[in-house]
């Protein structure tokens, strides 16, 4: 028989996570290769974490995890978006901490488009009276 598996997609900026929670002993898997080797600054490790900590969930599961486009900040947003929305599927009682947290408030913040006549989204160009 299959082991129970539970799903969440998470997205933040360009970055788009698919994160597979598995009963496991914690393990955190990210593009085939261990969390320390894909990110290497310790603050992104912890922001990928933080769901698991604050739901006390840390050796119960892991995490398998496929993310596309973005920077790393905004892959380890992403990553923890999507980890907030398998646990949720876990149990539903853990919703109001998270969602008190902030970790299941998809970040709209984008990158502005560039307009025309200007050099970049909001940088004209220098200005000469003469």
């Amino acid at each position: 028989m299959a082991k129970e598996q539970f799903y969440g997609t998470g997205r933040r900026k360009k970055a788009i996570a698919r994160i597979r929670l598995v009963p496991g002993k914690g393990n955190i898997t990210i593009n085939s290769k261990p969390l320390d080797e894909y990110f290497g600054l310790e603050t992104l490790k912890v922001i990928v974490k933080q769901p698991m900590v604050l739901t006390n969930t840390v050796g119960t599961y892991d995490v398998i995890g496929k993310v596309v486009g973005g920077g790393y900040t905004g892959q380890a947003g992403a990553i923890r978006h999507g980890i907030a929305r398998a646990l949720i599927q876990v149990d539903e009682v853990m919703r109001p901490a998270l969602k008190k947290a902030g970790f299941l408030t998809r970040d709209p913040r984008m990158k502005e488009r560039k307009k025309y006549g200007l050099k970049k989204a909001r940088k004209a160009p220098q200005f000469s009276k003469r």
